[in-house]
């Protein structure tokens, strides 16, 4: 089994809403600050939210305050990520991640290069069209 998958993808209109799902094997998602990515064609990899593993602090990237939610089902081994208001930059493939030592912060801002996270889900397409 891949460590993180990801779900809940797929195509929407613009204003639409979609939830993401990133379910975690073989390791307990609270012991890891876990985050979205995303990826549009030709750009490149970008942080959309991170959530803390300790004290469940959160990151938003400025393009999607206000419109997307991260949240955590310890029960599930689960982090979900509620986007509302979709736009069409908004379109891109989406990844999560996990890593146990930096801020959520530096985790979003990818202030480390991609191959120093734990581990990478593989990704699950979102696009935002009419």
């Amino acid at each position: 089994q891949l460590p993180l998958v990801e779900s809940g993808g797929g195509l929407v209109q613009p204003g639409g809403s979609l939830r993401l799902s990133c379910q975690a094997s073989g390791f307990t998602l609270e012991d890891s600050n876990i985050g979205w990515f995303r990826q549009a064609p030709g750009k490149a990899r970008e942080g959309v939210s991170c959530i803390g593993s300790t004290d469940d602090r959160m990151f938003y990237a400025d393009s999607v305050k206000g419109r997307f939610t991260i949240s955590r089902d310890s029960a599930r081994n689960t982090v979900y990520l509620q986007m509302n208001n979709l736009k069409p930059e908004d379109t891109g493939l989406y990844y999560c991640a996990s890593e146990r030592d930096w801020t959520v912060e530096k985790m979003c801002l990818m202030t480390h290069p991609p191959e120093w996270y734990d581990h990478w889900g593989q990704g699950t397409q979102v696009t935002v069209s009419s």
